[in-house]
């Protein structure tokens, strides 16, 4: 059974491959209406049904939520956080470049078509 949170306060949150921090504005339910403050882990590129897979019919890329955008989380997949808030851009940097790292260690033709995505997404992300 999952914990109940309010709203307000700050938790952990998981949507499609990427986890975020963020605050609780609205509870509906079996799900928590998340504003994302800051980005734990990037989402991972590619087809979510056909993890890691090179070969699919589309390969998406998979954008990292933006500051202070809303997004419904299900109930499972948020947890209490108790630490300081990085700053977004901050956040979402570590993240990239983590994922990125990951990915140059694997080596597959998924990973090489992901590191691609990255690479134009941080364009966009990080624009001076």
């Amino acid at each position: 059974m999952s914990e109940h949170y309010e709203v307000g306060q700050i938790v952990t949150g998981i949507y499609k491959t990427g986890k975020y921090i963020g605050e609780i504005t609205e509870i509906k339910p079996e799900r928590y209406v998340v504003k994302v403050l800051a980005v734990l882990k990037h989402p991972q590129q590619g087809d979510l049904h056909q993890a890691k897979s090179a070969h699919v019919p589309f390969f998406h890329e998979r954008r990292a939520l933006a500051y202070r955008e809303k997004t419904n989380i299900p109930n499972v997949y948020v947890k209490s956080y108790d630490g300081d808030i990085p700053e977004y851009k901050e956040s979402l940097r570590i993240a990239v470049d983590e994922q990125k790292e990951a990915l140059e260690k694997d080596g597959s033709e998924w990973a090489a078509k992901s590191l691609e995505i990255l690479q134009s997404l941080e364009k966009d992300y990080f624009k001076s």
